[in-house]
Protein backbone atom coordinates (compact mmCIF):
# COMPACT_ATOMS: atom_id res chain seq x y z
CA UNK A 1 0.00 0.00 0.00
CA UNK A 2 2.77 2.53 0.74
CA UNK A 3 3.98 1.90 -3.02
CA UNK A 4 1.02 3.20 -3.54
CA UNK A 5 0.42 6.16 -1.38
CA UNK A 6 3.23 8.71 -3.50
CA UNK A 7 1.13 7.77 -6.78
CA UNK A 8 -2.39 8.94 -5.01
CA UNK A 9 -0.87 12.06 -3.41
CA UNK A 10 0.04 13.00 -6.76
CA UNK A 11 -3.26 12.13 -8.66
CA UNK A 12 -4.94 14.63 -5.60
CA UNK A 13 -2.39 17.04 -6.21
CA UNK A 14 -2.95 17.37 -9.89
CA UNK A 15 -6.75 16.86 -10.00
CA UNK A 16 -7.08 19.63 -6.85
CA UNK A 17 -4.65 21.75 -9.70
CA UNK A 18 -6.90 21.15 -12.44
CA UNK A 19 -9.89 22.06 -10.62
CA UNK A 20 -8.38 25.56 -9.50
CA UNK A 21 -7.05 26.07 -13.36
CA UNK A 22 -10.36 25.19 -14.31
CA UNK A 23 -12.31 27.49 -11.58
CA UNK A 24 -9.94 30.53 -12.34
CA UNK A 25 -10.86 29.68 -16.16
CA UNK A 26 -14.42 29.89 -15.44
CA UNK A 27 -14.31 33.46 -13.46
CA UNK A 28 -12.39 34.97 -16.08
CA UNK A 29 -14.85 33.65 -18.74
CA UNK A 30 -17.66 34.81 -16.52
CA UNK A 31 -15.80 38.42 -16.05
CA UNK A 32 -15.55 38.67 -19.79
CA UNK A 33 -18.72 37.55 -20.65
CA UNK A 34 -20.39 40.61 -18.10
CA UNK A 35 -18.48 43.21 -19.05
CA UNK A 36 -19.24 42.55 -22.70
CA UNK A 37 -22.83 42.75 -22.04
CA UNK A 38 -22.63 45.80 -19.82
CA UNK A 39 -20.57 47.15 -22.99
CA UNK A 40 -23.68 46.28 -25.10
CA UNK A 41 -25.99 47.87 -22.75
CA UNK A 42 -24.19 50.99 -22.89
CA UNK A 43 -24.12 50.73 -27.10
CA UNK A 44 -27.29 50.68 -27.28
CA UNK A 45 -28.33 53.11 -24.53
CA UNK A 46 -25.87 55.87 -26.66
CA UNK A 47 -27.64 54.61 -29.60
CA UNK A 48 -31.06 55.54 -29.03
CA UNK A 49 -30.54 58.39 -25.82
CA UNK A 50 -29.45 60.79 -29.32
CA UNK A 51 -33.20 61.02 -30.25
CA UNK A 52 -34.40 61.49 -26.45
CA UNK A 53 -31.66 64.67 -26.62
CA UNK A 54 -33.22 66.23 -29.20
CA UNK A 55 -36.88 65.47 -29.12
CA UNK A 56 -38.48 69.73 -29.42
CA UNK A 57 -41.86 69.15 -27.43
CA UNK A 58 -41.68 68.91 -23.61
CA UNK A 59 -45.16 66.06 -23.44
CA UNK A 60 -43.00 64.35 -26.24
CA UNK A 61 -39.81 63.98 -24.32
CA UNK A 62 -42.12 63.53 -21.24
CA UNK A 63 -43.67 60.85 -22.42
CA UNK A 64 -40.60 59.03 -24.80
CA UNK A 65 -38.09 59.55 -22.12
CA UNK A 66 -40.04 57.40 -19.41
CA UNK A 67 -40.41 54.63 -21.98
CA UNK A 68 -36.65 54.98 -22.80
CA UNK A 69 -35.60 54.40 -19.00
CA UNK A 70 -38.24 51.80 -18.39
CA UNK A 71 -35.95 49.72 -21.21
CA UNK A 72 -32.77 50.46 -20.41
CA UNK A 73 -33.16 49.61 -16.60
CA UNK A 74 -35.21 46.42 -17.77
CA UNK A 75 -31.66 45.53 -19.87
CA UNK A 76 -30.04 46.70 -16.50
CA UNK A 77 -31.65 44.25 -14.25
CA UNK A 78 -31.51 41.21 -16.36
CA UNK A 79 -27.93 41.55 -16.36
CA UNK A 80 -27.88 42.20 -12.68
CA UNK A 81 -30.03 39.06 -11.99
CA UNK A 82 -28.08 37.17 -14.81
CA UNK A 83 -24.53 37.36 -13.10
CA UNK A 84 -25.83 38.14 -9.72
CA UNK A 85 -24.67 41.15 -9.14
CA UNK A 86 -26.03 44.15 -6.08
CA UNK A 87 -29.19 44.75 -6.07
CA UNK A 88 -28.63 47.78 -4.05
CA UNK A 89 -26.56 49.26 -6.65
CA UNK A 90 -24.59 50.84 -3.30
CA UNK A 91 -21.08 49.01 -4.07
CA UNK A 92 -19.25 52.19 -3.91
CA UNK A 93 -21.01 53.07 -0.99
CA UNK A 94 -19.94 50.11 0.82
CA UNK A 95 -15.96 50.59 -0.23
CA UNK A 96 -16.31 53.64 0.79
CA UNK A 97 -17.08 52.93 4.59
CA UNK A 98 -14.49 50.11 4.35
CA UNK A 99 -11.69 52.01 3.36
CA UNK A 100 -13.07 54.65 5.98
CA UNK A 101 -13.36 52.27 8.62
CA UNK A 102 -9.50 51.15 7.47
CA UNK A 103 -8.06 54.81 7.82
CA UNK A 104 -10.18 55.16 10.89
CA UNK A 105 -8.10 52.37 12.53
CA UNK A 106 -4.77 54.29 11.76
CA UNK A 107 -5.72 56.74 14.23
CA UNK A 108 -5.57 56.37 18.33
CA UNK A 109 -8.55 57.84 20.05
CA UNK A 110 -6.72 61.29 20.57
CA UNK A 111 -5.76 61.54 16.99
CA UNK A 112 -8.39 62.54 13.91
CA UNK A 113 -7.46 62.22 10.06
CA UNK A 114 -7.31 66.87 8.81
CA UNK A 115 -10.73 67.51 6.73
CA UNK A 116 -8.23 68.68 4.02
CA UNK A 117 -7.65 64.82 3.50
CA UNK A 118 -10.75 62.88 4.61
CA UNK A 119 -13.22 63.86 2.01
CA UNK A 120 -15.54 60.63 2.92
CA UNK A 121 -18.11 63.18 4.20
CA UNK A 122 -18.65 64.63 0.68
CA UNK A 123 -18.37 61.50 -1.38
CA UNK A 124 -21.12 59.76 0.36
CA UNK A 125 -23.31 63.09 0.12
CA UNK A 126 -22.50 62.87 -3.77
CA UNK A 127 -23.37 59.02 -3.47
CA UNK A 128 -26.64 59.93 -1.88
CA UNK A 129 -27.42 62.32 -4.72
CA UNK A 130 -26.85 60.28 -7.52
CA UNK A 131 -28.75 57.43 -5.92
CA UNK A 132 -31.86 59.37 -5.14
CA UNK A 133 -31.63 60.55 -9.37
CA UNK A 134 -31.46 56.74 -9.96
CA UNK A 135 -33.73 55.40 -7.88
CA UNK A 136 -36.60 58.29 -9.86
CA UNK A 137 -34.51 57.24 -13.50
CA UNK A 138 -35.09 53.52 -12.56
CA UNK A 139 -39.13 53.72 -10.70
CA UNK A 140 -39.76 55.49 -14.40
CA UNK A 141 -41.19 58.49 -12.24
CA UNK A 142 -38.60 60.53 -14.18
CA UNK A 143 -41.01 63.97 -15.58
CA UNK A 144 -39.32 67.36 -15.12
CA UNK A 145 -40.92 70.40 -14.49
CA UNK A 146 -39.90 72.01 -17.71
CA UNK A 147 -37.35 70.72 -20.71
CA UNK A 148 -35.72 72.25 -23.72
CA UNK A 149 -33.40 70.99 -26.37
CA UNK A 150 -30.36 72.78 -28.00
CA UNK A 151 -27.25 72.06 -30.00
CA UNK A 152 -27.64 68.00 -29.06
CA UNK A 153 -27.99 69.12 -25.49
CA UNK A 154 -31.03 68.96 -23.50
CA UNK A 155 -31.52 70.68 -20.25
CA UNK A 156 -34.00 69.69 -17.62
CA UNK A 157 -35.69 71.79 -14.70
CA UNK A 158 -36.35 68.82 -13.02
CA UNK A 159 -38.73 71.05 -10.18
CA UNK A 160 -38.98 74.51 -8.99
CA UNK A 161 -40.32 74.29 -5.42
CA UNK A 162 -40.44 76.61 -2.73
CA UNK A 163 -37.40 75.91 0.26
CA UNK A 164 -37.88 78.27 2.90
CA UNK A 165 -36.54 81.58 1.76
CA UNK A 166 -35.52 80.06 -1.67
CA UNK A 167 -36.47 78.58 -4.87
CA UNK A 168 -35.09 75.24 -5.09
CA UNK A 169 -34.32 74.09 -8.58
CA UNK A 170 -32.57 70.53 -9.55
CA UNK A 171 -31.20 70.63 -13.22
CA UNK A 172 -30.58 67.63 -15.49
CA UNK A 173 -28.36 68.07 -18.67
CA UNK A 174 -27.81 64.88 -21.24
CA UNK A 175 -25.59 65.41 -23.76
CA UNK A 176 -22.39 67.20 -22.90
CA UNK A 177 -19.33 66.09 -23.92
CA UNK A 178 -16.85 64.15 -21.92
CA UNK A 179 -13.05 63.32 -22.07
CA UNK A 180 -11.79 60.01 -20.02
CA UNK A 181 -8.36 60.19 -18.77
CA UNK A 182 -5.88 58.04 -16.78
CA UNK A 183 -3.40 59.43 -14.98
CA UNK A 184 0.44 58.29 -14.09
CA UNK A 185 -1.08 56.11 -11.21
CA UNK A 186 -3.48 54.58 -13.78
CA UNK A 187 -6.82 56.09 -12.31
CA UNK A 188 -9.18 56.78 -14.71
CA UNK A 189 -10.91 59.94 -14.23
CA UNK A 190 -13.69 61.76 -16.73
CA UNK A 191 -14.24 65.21 -17.11
CA UNK A 192 -17.36 66.57 -18.25
CA UNK A 193 -17.47 69.81 -20.19
CA UNK A 194 -19.62 72.40 -19.42
CA UNK A 195 -19.91 76.04 -18.25
CA UNK A 196 -23.61 77.31 -17.06
CA UNK A 197 -24.75 80.83 -17.00
CA UNK A 198 -28.42 82.02 -16.46
CA UNK A 199 -30.46 85.13 -16.51
CA UNK A 200 -33.54 85.45 -14.92
CA UNK A 201 -35.75 88.92 -16.06
CA UNK A 202 -38.50 90.16 -13.77
CA UNK A 203 -41.65 92.54 -14.69
CA UNK A 204 -44.55 93.59 -13.37
CA UNK A 205 -48.32 93.53 -13.80
CA UNK A 206 -47.83 96.37 -16.73
CA UNK A 207 -44.25 94.78 -18.33
CA UNK A 208 -42.03 96.69 -16.97
CA UNK A 209 -38.51 95.57 -15.90
CA UNK A 210 -38.81 95.81 -12.06
CA UNK A 211 -35.30 93.42 -11.43
CA UNK A 212 -32.59 91.01 -13.15
CA UNK A 213 -30.55 88.56 -11.58
CA UNK A 214 -27.38 87.04 -13.77
CA UNK A 215 -25.19 83.82 -12.33
CA UNK A 216 -22.14 81.65 -13.40
CA UNK A 217 -21.02 78.67 -13.01
CA UNK A 218 -22.54 75.45 -10.75
CA UNK A 219 -24.85 73.99 -10.14
CA UNK A 220 -24.28 73.05 -6.96
CA UNK A 221 -23.48 69.88 -6.06
CA UNK A 222 -22.19 69.70 -9.21
CA UNK A 223 -21.75 65.84 -10.41
CA UNK A 224 -20.17 65.20 -13.54
CA UNK A 225 -19.58 61.67 -13.66
CA UNK A 226 -22.20 59.85 -12.09
CA UNK A 227 -21.24 56.24 -13.37
CA UNK A 228 -18.54 56.85 -10.59
CA UNK A 229 -20.52 56.59 -8.22
CA UNK A 230 -23.18 53.62 -9.74
CA UNK A 231 -22.15 52.26 -12.61
CA UNK A 232 -25.49 51.54 -14.23
CA UNK A 233 -26.23 55.15 -13.91
CA UNK A 234 -27.45 56.98 -17.68
CA UNK A 235 -24.32 57.66 -19.03
CA UNK A 236 -23.40 61.23 -20.19
CA UNK A 237 -25.94 63.15 -17.93
CA UNK A 238 -24.32 65.89 -15.28
CA UNK A 239 -27.25 66.93 -12.80
CA UNK A 240 -27.09 69.64 -9.85
CA UNK A 241 -29.34 72.53 -8.13
CA UNK A 242 -29.96 75.94 -8.16
CA UNK A 243 -31.19 77.75 -5.47
CA UNK A 244 -32.32 81.04 -6.19
CA UNK A 245 -33.40 84.11 -3.54
CA UNK A 246 -37.61 84.65 -3.50
CA UNK A 247 -38.46 87.42 -5.98
CA UNK A 248 -40.22 90.73 -4.89
CA UNK A 249 -43.91 90.45 -4.46
CA UNK A 250 -44.65 92.98 -7.43
CA UNK A 251 -43.07 90.23 -9.72
CA UNK A 252 -45.76 89.22 -12.41
CA UNK A 253 -44.20 87.46 -15.17
CA UNK A 254 -40.46 86.51 -16.01
CA UNK A 255 -37.72 85.58 -18.53
CA UNK A 256 -35.39 83.00 -17.38
CA UNK A 257 -32.47 82.07 -19.95
CA UNK A 258 -29.63 79.00 -19.54
CA UNK A 259 -26.73 79.06 -21.84
CA UNK A 260 -24.47 75.94 -21.53
CA UNK A 261 -21.01 75.96 -23.29
CA UNK A 262 -18.61 73.57 -24.09
CA UNK A 263 -16.31 72.38 -26.29
CA UNK A 264 -16.75 69.53 -28.67
CA UNK A 265 -14.02 66.10 -28.76
CA UNK A 266 -13.29 67.56 -32.31
CA UNK A 267 -12.22 71.03 -30.65
CA UNK A 268 -15.34 72.92 -31.77
CA UNK A 269 -17.35 75.44 -29.75
CA UNK A 270 -21.07 74.36 -28.34
CA UNK A 271 -22.78 76.89 -27.31
CA UNK A 272 -26.98 75.98 -26.57
CA UNK A 273 -29.45 78.45 -25.53
CA UNK A 274 -32.90 77.48 -23.81
CA UNK A 275 -35.35 80.12 -22.52
CA UNK A 276 -38.42 79.71 -20.34
CA UNK A 277 -41.64 82.24 -20.03
CA UNK A 278 -44.62 82.66 -17.64
CA UNK A 279 -46.17 84.06 -14.52
CA UNK A 280 -44.20 83.75 -11.74
CA UNK A 281 -45.57 81.28 -9.54
CA UNK A 282 -47.12 82.83 -5.81
CA UNK A 283 -44.56 80.58 -3.84
CA UNK A 284 -41.85 82.01 -5.87
CA UNK A 285 -42.38 85.44 -4.18
CA UNK A 286 -41.64 86.84 -1.36
CA UNK A 287 -44.46 88.22 1.16
CA UNK A 288 -45.58 91.51 0.95
CA UNK A 289 -43.80 93.97 3.24
CA UNK A 290 -40.69 91.23 2.99
CA UNK A 291 -37.27 92.83 1.64
CA UNK A 292 -35.76 91.33 -1.42
CA UNK A 293 -31.96 90.55 -0.64
CA UNK A 294 -29.24 91.48 -2.48
CA UNK A 295 -30.72 93.64 -4.24
CA UNK A 296 -28.78 96.20 -5.74
CA UNK A 297 -29.86 99.53 -7.92
CA UNK A 298 -28.46 99.95 -11.46
CA UNK A 299 -29.26 102.65 -14.05
CA UNK A 300 -31.08 101.34 -17.62
CA UNK A 301 -32.34 102.77 -20.62
CA UNK A 302 -35.74 103.56 -20.71
CA UNK A 303 -36.96 101.13 -23.18
CA UNK A 304 -35.16 98.21 -21.92
CA UNK A 305 -37.33 99.27 -18.82
CA UNK A 306 -41.03 99.73 -20.26
CA UNK A 307 -41.10 97.80 -23.74
CA UNK A 308 -43.74 100.65 -24.58
CA UNK A 309 -41.42 103.35 -24.83
CA UNK A 310 -39.72 101.22 -27.95
CA UNK A 311 -43.05 100.72 -29.32
CA UNK A 312 -43.46 104.18 -30.08
CA UNK A 313 -40.27 105.27 -31.56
Amino acid sequence: MKRYFGIIVAIVFVTVGIVFTMRKWEEKSTEAKREAAAAKIRQDYLERVAWIRSIPEQKAYTDEVGTFLRWYFKQVNEHVNEFRLNRNFDDYLLELEEKSSKKASQYSEYEQPSMAKDRTGDKKAAYENTKKLFDTFKAGSYSPWWSATSSGIRLDIVSADSRGDQIHMPVVAWGLPREERIDEKKVRRVVTNGNFKFNWKLFDEKGKLIAEIPGEGGPNERVDWPERYIKFFPPMVVFGTYDIDKLPPEAKTAEISWTISARSPSGGDIMASYQWKGDVPADWKLAPGETWKGAQESIRPEEEIDPSKQAKK
